[in-house]
């Protein structure tokens, strides 16, 4: 890093950050501010930023948000997000933290089997009109459900995009994060679940007239068009069968989504111009301007020569790199998307399994995953579903904070992150 592009493109992404941090500018003008800047002072180019793979926007994961967003929209005008809302309400007698519990391990079981974007994009409408009808406080929630989601997505392959990125460089299959960090989702939930009692105990407030309303009411009368809540539960039960076949067809999750979503219009009598307002615009605008920023430090060997002196540091013992990676992924995942991150370290990851060799390699794999999935948590932008919870929760007028979301994410992400060493050393180290 001995270049002056390197050097100010780090000077923007900091500024950026700042700007994101403090809220002194909306973090949509602030990222494509930052974007506009890398371009300028030549950090990165046009190709580079729209049309590479590896430091350039991720179209799949743009396309892939535009298509749940679509389907999403669709399925609010039949009322289903309502009956939902009434039904958990219901099953939790309408006590806050038992609410509030129950989304938790829906989220996260969703996030296992979906990827946790798509997941939040569901849950969440649910949760405004729960706390609406409960006359609570819905940041809270939104941002329990946003830890849940990153923790249950460490479950499967297709649980976090990161996780499709470490399996594609370390050939592992479906079954092999089933096995190896399955077990560990189960505990987090249950740990997450105890630490919003804790995190969240002063919002749990319970009005009595509004769970009487509530219990009162009847869900079914809820559903206001079945025909269209069919056609939308069969669009989206092939979009979710698409991408957990996804190791079999082989294809991205973008196209899945997007074709779900195209049929489902098609077949629909719902207007277009409809469905494209459901869209988050805002939110895809910043994630595009994200990934151009960190794309630059990419570009000019920012994140490769950090990723590399944490590399170097290790010395090739296995314990030592295992620690290192998992600590190490999760500072960094906080403050830059972990996407981008897990691509840029894959190769450096494949390095040190070759320097550790067989018998300890492939836990290097999972490090890479936890921290980058569970490290996602500690920070507003540290990962795509809390970026897009707080695009939700902006459009309907209950905004969330950088500062919010960090002041109970670095709480749990210290926490997770060090059950997972804990985890990692006892099952291949200590007792290998």
């Amino acid at each position: 890093m001995n270049n002056w592009q390197a050097w100010a493109s780090l000077a923007v992404f900091a500024a950026v950050y700042v700007l994101i941090v403090t809220e002194w500018v909306h973090r949509v003008a602030a990222a494509l501010g930052g974007a506009g800047l890398m371009l300028a002072i030549g950090a990165t180019d046009d190709e580079a930023a729209f049309f590479s793979t590896h430091s350039g926007i991720d179209w799949n994961v743009i396309f892939l948000l535009m298509g749940m967003m679509m389907i999403v929209g669709v399925l609010k005008r039949t009322g289903v997000f309502e009956y939902l809302a009434i039904w958990a309400v219901k099953r939790a007698r309408a006590k806050p933290f038992r609410v509030m519990a129950m989304l938790v391990v829906i989220t996260a079981v969703a996030s296992a089997l979906l990827d946790n974007v798509t997941t939040v994009l569901l849950v969440a409408p649910v949760t405004l009109l729960v706390c609406d009808r409960l006359a609570l406080k819905a940041a809270p929630f939104l941002i329990a459900e946003v830890f849940a989601s990153n923790v249950g997505g460490i479950a499967t392959l297709v649980g976090d995009p990161p996780n499709i990125i470490v399996a594609s460089r370390a050939g592992l299959t479906f079954n092999d994060f089933l096995v190896h960090l399955a077990p560990l989702a189960v505990v987090l939930t249950v740990v997450l679940v105890a630490m919003c009692r804790f995190l969240f105990r002063r919002f749990f407030v319970y009005d009595e007239d509004r769970a009487a309303e509530v219990l009162a009411l009847n869900e079914r009368e809820a559903v206001h068009d079945p025909r269209l809540l069919v056609q939308g539960l069969v669009v989206l039960g092939l979009v979710v069968l698409g991408f957990v076949l996804h190791p079999v067809v082989h294809y991205a999750p973008s196209v899945v989504a997007l074709l779900g979503a195209g049929l489902l219009v098609a077949i629909s009598k719902v207007e277009v111009k409809d469905v494209l307002g459901e869209v988050e615009w805002p939110t895809l605008a910043f994630f595009a301007g994200l990934f151009v920023m960190v794309g630059a430090l990419i570009e000019t060997g920012v994140i490769g020569t950090v990723s590399t002196a944490l590399a170097d540091l290790t010395g090739g013992a296995p314990l030592g790199s295992t620690m290192l990676l998992l600590w190490g992924s999760a500072l960094l995942s906080a403050i830059v998307d972990n996407i981008p991150y897990v691509a840029t370290m894959a190769p450096i990851t494949a390095d040190l399994v070759r320097t550790v060799g067989d018998t300890h390699g492939h836990v290097l794999w999972w490090a890479l995953a936890l921290g980058a999935d569970l490290g996602g948590n500690a920070t507003a932008i540290g990962a795509s579903a809390n970026v897009v919870v707080l695009g939700i929760a902006e459009r309907n007028r209950q905004p969330i904070s950088f500062w919010t979301f960090t002041k109970y994410g670095i709480p749990v992400t210290i926490v997770t992150i060090a059950m997972s060493a804990v985890y990692l050393w006892l099952r291949y180290f200590a007792l290998a």
